[in-house]
């Protein structure tokens, strides 16, 4: 609630901004009806926005389908990207400040005219700043927001055996199903992934994204997962959110599937064993000291004689995965930052702020050895936020684990589907 709260304190002067511009654009309208059908229409919309936001705050009290999905969508859609929108146009603002304050005076003291060109210059500059986030949110949703990509990778594993030498893990992440994601999507990617051939299957956490979620028809829709060595997987923040964590542990278990909360299972295949490891979502002592590192419950788990996986949503787990020796980790929640753009040859994403581990393959050494220990970061599914992806496409995962073999990274755009 603290959180939702604060976010409204930053979204807030954001709508007032654009409500105030709406209002008086339309007193612009010389036709009393125009002006009428106008302002009726922007009462509606102002009013449509707050019934989700209290919607959002105070539980699902409105039918989250037919028409009124379509206004959730329409809330969603407008809310986070009105907001850098109003930075974008206040930062014109005040780039226009500035001219008009250092060189427009220096023009009057020397009697110069006014450059109203430039003046117009900075109108048009602000209204194409301020179209650029609300564009660009209706494009990353209706293009690339189920753009799946299969990403096939190559890992080398310590001490993994000869006989394991090509073993196939297919990984999914971060379904978010609800709104913004539905269950025939989630059969889609399932029904993508099974294609592959893996011999077994990872599902990295954050089923749903609160409470009101289906659950179970995520889970029915995971269980359709066909590998060997069947469905395994660990809850994420948003179980935490939901307070699902022990639900989606039973509905695992219901549909054949196994959800590991700090818990081991061997993985025999051809004469060789692997110890997965799986733990729920790790949390984070940003301010606070003396609290115990990451993974601490889990060091009696770890396997010396044979090499480790570790099913851990929150990829900033990696640095103890690393010293505790376990030879890959598997995550997710970052979703790949969901929107990447380029600036001068700079990526920005705002997973950023989060984790350096934003999406991919990454490497550290392993504490007392020579060897190298390393974590995937899959892109996930679904969304969070605002239901966007741009630049940055829903994944899933083919990893090949390799025992003396190179590493390998790459975007199979053949397997995309759009």
């Amino acid at each position: 609630m603290l959180f939702l709260v604060t976010v409204l304190g930053l979204l807030l002067p954001a709508q007032v901004f654009w409500f105030r511009a709406g209002w008086r654009a339309i007193q612009r309208v010389r036709s009393p009806r125009w002006n009428l059908f106008l302002r009726i229409l922007l009462g509606i919309a102002a009013a449509g926005l707050i019934v989700v936001l209290a919607d959002r705050i105070f539980g699902h009290f409105i039918p989250h389908q037919g028409p009124w999905l379509w206004v959730v969508t329409a809330a969603h859609l407008w809310l986070l990207p009105s907001f850098f929108a109003f930075l974008l146009v206040k930062l014109v603002h005040a780039l226009e400040w500035v001219w008009v304050t250092i060189f427009q005076s220096r023009r009057k003291a020397s009697g110069a005219p006014v450059d109203l060109a430039r003046r117009s210059f900075f109108r048009y500059a602000a209204s194409i700043a301020g179209a650029i986030p609300l564009v660009a949110a209706l494009y990353g949703y209706a293009k690339e927001r189920f753009q799946y990509t299969v990403r096939r990778v190559d890992i080398p594993v310590a001490s993994l055996p000869d006989v394991l030498d090509g073993f196939k893990i297919v990984q999914l992440s971060d379904i978010h199903i609800g709104d913004f994601m539905p269950r025939n999507e989630v059969r889609r990617a399932v029904d993508m992934a099974n294609k592959l051939g893996a011999h077994v299957a990872f599902v990295t956490g954050d089923f749903i994204t609160d409470e009101h979620d289906p659950l179970e028809a995520c889970v029915a829709e995971l269980s359709r997962l066909k590998a060997p060595l069947g469905v395994w997987g660990c809850n994420g923040n948003h179980e935490i959110y939901a307070d699902a964590e022990e639900k989606t542990q039973e509905l695992f278990r219901k549909y054949g599937m196994r959800l590991l909360r700090q818990e081991s299972a061997p993985l025999r295949w051809r004469g060789g064993e692997i110890n997965l490891i799986g733990v729920d979502y790790q949390r984070e002592h940003l301010f606070e000291s003396g609290l115990p590192p990451m993974l601490t419950a889990i060091e009696p788990l770890v396997r010396r004689d044979v090499p480790n996986i570790l099913l851990s949503h929150n990829p900033n787990s990696f640095y103890r995965a690393a010293e505790l020796g376990i030879e890959l980790s598997l995550a997710g929640h970052t979703h790949g930052g969901q929107v990447r753009v380029e600036i001068l040859d700079h990526r920005v994403s705002p997973a950023r702020f989060i984790t350096r581990f934003i999406a991919g393959l990454y490497a550290l050494p392993m504490s007392g050895g020579t060897s190298r220990s390393f974590l995937y970061v899959n892109r996930g599914l679904g969304t969070i936020g605002v239901p966007v992806r741009l630049g940055v496409a829903p994944e899933i995962t083919l990893i090949t684990l390799r025992a003396n073999g190179q590493i390998g990274e790459s975007g199979d755009k053949r397997d995309e589907k759009t």
